[in-house]
């Protein structure tokens, strides 16, 4: 087994390849992107410089790792490769094609990315984080597994709600709210909820998980922690039980933060963000809401004005009836054999040795 990335994330890759396995050798291929702007006009996608001179350069990027990606695999020619959709997958994959390797893609995303659509033709298997109603895969190779997530993720009795809140430092019969907007953040989630933190605090306990980027900012504006509220930058252990012990959650609209949401059935308030390439948060969040399993707060709404996400917020603290619900609605959507599933495919494909 090998793991193939770009340059950027290989120091994370290693780190993380490594603490399930350090014999697996973390390797970098030649990459290249297509910005897409979901906000952006085609005609500005064509008059930006900083938009189009990066894009013809990684049109080179891509030529190249297929070139690298074809050698390498031609010395090694492994028996499957997998994919999952990042765009260094794009040279690998058509390397793949060229030297008649299977190759299994997994799309995270509701809305099927720009790399995954290319590939999809020449793959063997195609696995999906969402309903297959969603993608235009062809359905006699396509499977429906979820996301795989760690096993930690799943829902807590009211014994470990209240021993969770303890721990955190808060009253164990409140209601705790938990804003998070991944490791880097985000900045208009961050900036709604530390403007009306004494509002929400009046029916609940708070942990804002702000990000590293932006931790010493709020915290210059936000002070010390109290026993009503808490500003952490980043939880790098028991993320899983944090989440699990929330009555409420705001989160953004990433594909694999949702299904660990899901798996822990946590009443959410996803706020997607809609400036991101193709507009996958904004897909990933309309497939959930139309199943009636989380509640949308517009990003628009929230920039000026932090009370639109604050009222939904109080208005589900309120109502414990409906956060019921939305936590069955969303539990729904767990899939734990995710992992197995999609490693059933991989095997299924794999090209045995001659």
């Amino acid at each position: 087994m090998r793991f193939w990335c770009d340059k950027a994330f290989g120091k994370q890759a290693k780190n993380i390849v490594g603490k399930f396995d350090e014999t697996v050798p973390v390797e970098q291929v030649i990459s290249g992107k297509l910005r897409r702007y979901h906000h952006l006009s085609l005609v500005q996608h064509l008059l930006i410089p900083s938009v189009v001179f990066p894009n013809i350069i990684d049109v080179f990027k891509v030529l190249f790792g297929t070139v690298q990606a074809f050698f390498k695999l031609l010395a090694w020619r492994p028996d499957v490769i997998f994919a999952k959709g990042g765009y260094v997958c794009l040279p690998v994959g058509y390397a793949a094609r060229l030297l008649r390797i299977p190759l299994v893609i997994h799309d995270s995303d509701a809305h099927p990315g720009l790399t995954n659509r290319l590939l999809a033709p020449h793959a063997t298997y195609i696995a999906t984080g969402a309903p297959l109603e969603h993608y235009s895969y062809p359905k006699d190779r396509s499977k429906y597994v979820g996301i795989p997530v760690a096993s930690d993720f799943a829902p807590a009795n009211d014994a470990k709600k209240r021993e969770t809140k303890r721990k955190l430092g808060f009253a164990e019969d409140r209601p705790l709210v938990i804003v998070t907007g991944g490791g880097l953040g985000a900045k208009r989630i961050n900036d709604a909820i530390a403007a009306e933190v004494d509002k929400i605090t009046t029916k609940s306990s708070l942990l804002l998980i702000s990000g590293v980027g932006q931790y010493a900012e709020l915290r210059a504006t936000m002070g010390e922690n109290t026993s009503a509220w808490q500003l952490t930058g980043f939880v790098s252990d028991g993320m899983a039980d944090k989440l699990a012990a929330a009555d409420v959650v705001v989160a953004r609209a990433g594909a694999t933060s949702i299904l660990e949401l899901a798996a822990v059935g946590a009443p959410t308030i996803l706020v997607p963000n809609g400036r991101l390439t193709g507009g996958h948060q904004l897909k990933n969040a309309k497939v959930y809401a139309e199943a009636g399993a989380v509640k949308i707060v517009d990003e628009d709404m929230i920039e000026h004005s932090g009370e639109a996400l604050s009222s939904e917020i109080l208005a589900l603290l309120a109502d414990d009836a409906e956060r019921a619900r939305l936590s069955r609605a969303f539990h729904a959507f767990a899939k734990p054999a995710a992992a197995r599933e999609t490693a059933e495919l991989v095997l299924k494909a794999a090209k045995p040795r001659v």
